[in-house]
């Protein structure tokens, strides 16, 4: 087991099956200003919290915090890269369109135990 220090930065993204049908997934799609908002902090090895669970096809805002230095944010079974730079929130939309679990990750290299961050 890695010690805190040196964990993974790495969360994991759980979509579960929702049946939404197609007039409140236009709703949503209309009324961007509703779309629930998820806050996350990411500093060296660790973003928080560490697992999302959001549902097929509707749309959530993350807003993503660095504590420390320049992060990434790679999502790229879902198509969504940003970056997080430190004193600014990072806003990403996000419409997940499928049912799975995704792991994100840091993408800037952001320390010395960097390397050990991919899964």
């Amino acid at each position: 087991m890695l010690s805190p220090d040196r964990r993974m930065i790495m969360v994991t993204i759980v979509l579960a099956v929702a049946s939404i049908g197609a007039y409140t997934a236009t709703l949503f799609a209309e009324r961007q200003a509703d779309e629930p908002v998820i806050k996350m902090t990411v500093k060296r090895f660790e973003y928080a919290p560490r697992e999302i669970r959001v549902k097929r096809g509707v749309p959530v805002v993350l807003e993503i915090t660095s504590l420390d230095v320049p992060h990434g944010f790679n999502l790229p079974e879902l198509k969504v890269r940003a970056d997080v730079i430190p004193g600014q929130v990072t806003r990403v939309h996000l419409v997940p369109d499928r049912v799975g679990t995704f792991t994100f990750r840091c993408d800037i290299f952001c320390g010395t135990q960097h390397e050990d961050l991919d899964g």
